[in-house]
């Protein structure tokens, strides 16, 4: 029989409103934004907003955030925690940052001065093309000049956290903010607090999470949100199975097509050889066989 969990899965939409999105855990999320903003901007308070939002007009694209929320100097912040990566995630990142931006302008005369907004990402997956870069996973991206790599404007700010990448075990982590990664990506697979963890945020957070002490409603809520994680999982697992299957059946059949290469040449170069010995001109002998002079020379 399969062991339950203790904790809550982040990862499933139920498990991370519960922890993030509910107005008693408000406190949860406040130290978690300000260690991912590195203490630059200290978040004394939040005020939740609607996660729906309409276009501009009838028919324009409507945009659903995770979470969406309002600091006490009237920043905006938007916090998504992404399962699978999906095509164009970047631009609908982009996209979902012009709602706050637009909903700050105001009727008649107006200056056009902007709050700062802040969008964050929580990843279960890696961006294509830093998968090579194994120990780069906490991006924040600003409108940038290029030419002198300097900060054009500091009012919007995209901040994404590939977990899959942060791989240090709770012996290794050494900072809160690394605490805060560590509990995201292990919650579900830990049986207790561990002892590094045991301050006042995390006993909260560990309380919260714990599933024995949902009510049958919330359980069933949790259940099915985490069944839909799951076969998400499964299709991405499948995905990457058929697709490692295709690399090996490709890689095959190129090591293949490059050893008769490699034997054509060989061969070659033996004709060449027998060629020479009864000495027929090398530029006769490169026309005959393809070879180039200069290795025919060197035979």
């Amino acid at each position: 029989m399969e062991k339950r969990e203790k904790y809550i899965n982040p990862f499933t939409d139920y498990g991370f409103k519960k922890l993030f999105g509910e107005e008693p855990n408000k406190d949860l999320l406040i130290d978690f934004l300000n260690e991912v903003l590195n203490g630059k901007e200290k978040i004394k308070n939040l005020t939740y907003l609607k996660t729906a939002k309409l276009g501009s007009t009838y028919s324009a694209r409507k945009a659903v955030f995770d979470l969406y929320c309002e600091n006490e100097l009237g920043e905006k912040f938007i916090v998504e925690m992404q399962k699978a990566e999906q095509d164009f995630f970047k631009d609908r990142s982009i996209f979902y940052s012009t709602f706050p931006i637009r909903e700050q302008a105001k009727r008649g005369k107006w200056n056009f001065k902007l709050k700062a907004v802040y969008t964050i990402g929580i990843l279960d997956f890696v961006f294509d093309g830093s998968k090579k870069n194994e120990d780069y996973f906490h991006w924040e991206v600003k409108l940038m000049d290029t030419k002198h790599k300097a900060v054009f404007f500091d009012k919007l700010t995209y901040i994404y956290l590939e977990l899959p990448k942060f791989t240090k075990t709770i012996a290794q982590i050494e900072t809160r903010f690394e605490k805060w990664l560590y509990v995201l990506k292990n919650l579900s697979k830990l049986d207790r607090l561990p002892e590094k963890l045991k301050e006042k945020i995390f006993e909260k957070l560990f309380k919260v999470a714990e599933i024995a002490k949902f009510s049958q409603a919330q359980l069933m809520q949790y259940e099915d949100s985490l069944k839909e994680y799951r076969d998400l999982f499964s299709v991405m697992e499948t995905q990457r199975k058929k697709g490692e299957k295709k690399g090996r059946i490709e890689g095959r059949i190129e090591g293949k097509i490059e050893g008769k290469i490699e034997g054509k040449i060989e061969g070659k170069i033996e004709v060449a050889k027998e060629l020479l010995k009864n000495g027929v001109a090398v530029e006769i002998i490169s026309k005959s066989t393809g070879l180039p002079i200069s290795k025919i020379k060197k035979l």
